[in-house]
């Protein structure tokens, strides 16, 4: 292949170092070029990859306008590009890190404003007693002008927050605000509250392509190899292995068929880790012994479902 897989990754900050030890963990470690500092780098343990060291926002813009065929970033950053994000950009994994929570929040001091209803009302009186829309600071545009839409929420004006945004309100800059939040103590420390149904989005890391990038040459064969060892190393860390003495295989498979999705093997199961007690509870009854239970360290399925819907989605435009 002339040209690799481009796949951008945080440059700094918390979501880098948890996207590396991930990366670590499924086998494929990030090795820089030109030292820690460096904006370039390799998988190591698969080819024809080039890694590009970028910062989370840059990694969303990159991936709507095909500069990186694939990143991790997240889903927040991606929604933020458009409405219709999903146009441009396919997710094909969370990654269960880097969560945080878009809310609506509001003054503390608001006793009767506990929901968007709340807000509709309060902003209404706001307009009629002051001639003003109600303001509401952010950084996340595109998002909370949706989510005020499905309300019907029209009377107020978005201020385009360009630093701490939960100062806000206190400042006298806006009366309610958007922001991310990971534990809401940043937000009762400026003496806001999350509104009961004012949470926008649960965010997390996501691992996301670009329809818009150039997947021909292979690339999507590049693609497919990654994504099947990410998969297979998360398949493998909620699966465990069971196994029995060979003499009591037939009594141990016909106690095992009765587990939902267990894959039954010669004198063995690979079950689902929620599954294994009732697996071994089941094997006990049937007088299989001893049982020993070993975990995985990959578990490998011939396809991976996202990369092939992101193949459909592709069509043959590359």
């Amino acid at each position: 292949m002339s040209q690799p897989l481009v796949i951008a990754l945080p440059s700094k900050g918390r979501l880098k170092e948890q996207t590396e030890a991930w990366l670590a963990d499924c086998g494929l470690p990030v090795v820089a070029s030109g030292g820690e500092r460096g904006y370039s780098a390799r998988l190591g343990g698969l080819a024809d990859v080039e890694v590009r060291l970028v910062s989370a926002a840059e990694i969303a813009g990159a991936l709507f306008s095909g500069e990186v065929h694939l990143g991790v970033t997240g889903e927040d950053l991606l929604r933020e590009l458009s409405d219709a994000f999903e146009t441009r950009i396919a997710l094909i994994q969370a990654l269960g890190f880097g969560r945080a929570d878009l809310v609506v929040a509001a003054p503390r001091s608001w006793i009767d404003v506990t929901t968007m209803a709340d807000v509709d009302e309060v902003a209404h009186l706001y307009l009629a007693r002051t001639g003003r829309r109600l303001r509401v600071a952010t950084k996340y545009l595109t998002q909370t002008r949706a989510f005020f839409a499905r309300h019907g929420i029209i009377d107020y004006r978005i201020v385009e927050s360009g630093g701490a945004t939960e100062g806000a309100p206190a400042a006298g800059a806006a009366e309610l605000i958007t922001d991310i939040t990971t534990t809401g103590a940043t937000l009762a420390a400026n003496g806001l509250k999350v509104l009961a149904d004012g949470l926008i989005l649960s965010s997390q890391a996501q691992l996301a392509a670009s329809l818009a990038a150039d997947w021909r040459e292979g690339r999507l064969d590049v693609a497919r190899q990654l994504a099947r060892i990410l998969e297979a190393r998360a398949r493998a860390k909620r699966s465990a292995n069971l196994a029995w003495p060979a003499q009591m295989d037939a009594a141990a498979q016909a106690a095992v068929a009765r587990i939902e999705g267990a894959g039954a093997r010669p004198h063995g199961v690979l079950v689902d880790e929620a599954k294994l007690f009732d697996a071994a509870a089941k094997l006990a009854e049937a007088g299989v012994g001893p049982v020993v239970v070993t975990h995985p360290t990959y578990v490998f399925e011939p396809l991976s479902q996202p990369i092939e819907r992101l193949a459909g989605r592709l069509d043959g435009s590359n």
